[in-house]
């Protein structure tokens, strides 16, 4: 043990000076020397005693940390000013012209979000064209980062959104006689910068960068603070167009509003624009996912700057339906009957029948009940198959999995605030009635299938996948077995594993895929009805009586768009647990 201390004293006083015995290292050894170095740390032989070895671990871990702390260097800290300072600039200017009342327009704020995607595309080109293209440059991939699912979201989101340009493009043209041609300067330069952003992450979204890594990492905070500011812009601007402020003297409206753009008194000077316009809202929610995804995207490019990665050639994992069937047969029917019941609420909320909006109501409450008390006894299931499993816990540093988990957790907490204030009102006014006590049991409900499902989406992250327990297995056999039967043992395990895993799975695998595709298609539903205009909280009065409109307004307008995004993170870490199990 003492040798191995003694081993360990001069390794590490080689990588912190530079120096070797004869002074013929330079002062700042390469990446390349670093990750030898480190290579050979984890190499050291270790003594028998488990105390010894768990000592050694924890010193290899601490010079590591050091190491990738002194690496960081300045980069970290000025990247972070660059992103804090756009986003407090840009949340006040969006905060700000969402208001009629002050001096800063809808133009202001277009004129800075223009002059921020025009600074991201030429950062994005030059990373392209030239960093990308260095030698040394990128000699890391990570595997876990950019997954296709992502990328296929990201495309996916990209092109409704440039439909969405394209639109509003088509409607401002129609008011340039009579208003500013910043309006549609702005969709013109978003449909731009999507081209070359998807582009961009779809290629690079993998890289470890290990040169200009102070640019890169200022690069790639403005790109993240960029989608920021843009997805602020695109919330605040769909709250305003969903609410109208009602007269406190009476009812809550329960009409929905659709913000004017500009001068009132400026007419379209063809008849397509109303169209237009109803057109481009309904797809305001594809390019908020879009923003998110890519800041999303961004932040682990950003994390992964000069990251060591280690090359592990995994086993590719195969999406196959047929593993499953009752899963999604469930989720097929959830989803189409929520289809259904929210074209009713959209309808019937409309009318101006007090008996009609209440029918709404009821059904958009009942159905609610329903899906979540599902995912709640299904999420029980799967919670319990945990504890039967025995599938140890990933222990490396993966920025992608923690990023996941923490927009997974972050994202939650504004349906809980949704949801507990709520609670608090129907409580604290005592109200009655069938309604009440159905927006009651609905916001119940939601608290506890959104704590039961973080926890099995975190613990299904954080779990080895199968077929890598099984290769561990694999080679464990594998040693036993005679130096020359070692291969051919080896190949037939490998093959009857995959022949019993993709045509037979385990009852643990097959209940864990089932409840993953039931909840992923669940989270979808609940999704699309908040996303494409439901929103109970403004069409029932209780919590506005209890709040009063502009409290409420703002505690929905900020839980609201969280609770949105979690719904569609869900599906996608869903998806991920859904691969791995």
């Amino acid at each position: 043990m003492k040798t191995v201390v003694q081993q360990m004293l001069r390794t590490c006083n080689k990588l912190f000076s530079g120096k070797t015995p004869n002074d013929v290292v330079e002062a700042h050894p390469s990446n390349i020397e670093t990750a030898a170095q480190l290579e050979n740390i984890q190499h050291l032989p270790c003594p028998s005693h488990p105390p010894g070895v768990e000592a050694v671990r924890e010193s290899v871990h601490h010079v590591e940390a050091v190491i990738e702390r002194a690496h960081h260097g300045g980069g970290w800290l000025l990247s972070g000013i660059i992103c804090i300072n756009i986003l407090i600039l840009g949340c006040a200017l969006v905060s700000s012209s969402a208001f009629n009342s002050v001096a800063i327009t809808a133009m202001h704020r277009q004129i800075f979000l223009i002059i921020l995607l025009l600074l991201t595309m030429l950062w994005m080109l030059f990373y392209a064209a030239v960093t990308s293209r260095k030698d040394q440059a990128i000699l890391f991939k990570d595997s876990h980062a950019g997954p296709v699912w992502l990328r296929a979201g990201l495309l996916l989101f990209g092109l409704l959104s440039l439909l969405m340009d394209v639109f509003k493009i088509a409607n401002y043209v129609g008011y340039l006689h009579c208003d500013s041609a910043v309006k549609v300067a702005f969709p013109v330069v978003q449909a731009v910068f999507l081209f070359v952003q998807t582009y961009f992450l779809s290629v690079h979204a993998k890289d470890c960068v290990q040169l200009h890594t102070h640019f890169t990492r200022c690069g790639l905070t403005l790109t993240l603070s960029t989608n920021l500011v843009v997805w602020m812009a695109a919330v605040t601007e769909e709250s305003i167009h969903q609410m109208e402020i009602p007269d406190l003297n009476v009812n809550v409206s329960h009409k929905m509003y659709r913000a004017s753009y500009g001068n009132p008194k400026c007419k379209c000077s063809h008849s397509a624009c109303d169209t237009f316009k109803e057109a481009f809202y309904y797809l305001y929610p594809f390019n908020i996912e879009y923003s998110l995804f890519a800041s999303a995207m961004a932040y682990v490019m950003w994390k992964n700057v000069g990251r060591h990665v280690e090359d592990h050639s995994h086993p590719s994992v195969k999406f196959r339906p047929k593993d499953v069937c009752m899963g999604p047969v469930m989720g097929i029917l959830l989803v189409v009957v929520g289809l259904v019941t929210f074209i009713i609420y959209e309808v019937y909320i409309l009318k101006e029948d007090e008996e009609k909006r209440n029918e709404a109501l009821l059904i958009h409450f009942i159905i609610n009940i329903v899906i979540v008390s599902l995912m709640s006894l299904s999420t029980m299931i799967g919670c319990i198959v945990y504890r039967l499993d025995h599938r140890e816990h990933v222990s490396e540093k993966n920025p992608t999995r923690s990023l996941d988990v923490g927009l997974l957790v972050g994202a939650s907490l504004g349906q809980f605030i949704i949801s507990y204030f709520t609670i608090m009102a129907v409580e604290a006014t005592g109200a009655s009635g069938y309604l009440n006590a159905l927006n009651l049991s609905w916001a119940v409900l939601t608290v506890l299938q959104l704590g039961l499902q973080n926890y099995f989406i975190i613990e299904g992250l954080h779990r080895e996948p199968f077929h890598v327990m099984q290769e561990a297995s694999l080679h464990t056999n594998a040693h036993i077995q005679e130096h020359t039967e070692m291969s051919v043992v080896m190949e037939i395990n490998k093959s009857s594993y995959y022949l019993t895993s993709s045509h037979k799975l385990s009852w643990k695998r097959r209940i864990l895929k089932e409840v993953c595709a039931f909840l992923l298609l669940a989270n979808i539903i609940l999704w699309i009805m908040p996303a494409f205009g439901a929103r109970p909280q403004f069409d029932h009065p209780v919590e506005i009586k209890f709040y009063n409109f502009t409290m409420w307004a703002a505690i929905v307008n900020i839980g609201l768009p969280f609770g949105i995004f979690y719904r569609m993170h869900s599906v996608a870490s869903l998806f991920e647990v859904y691969l791995i199990s």
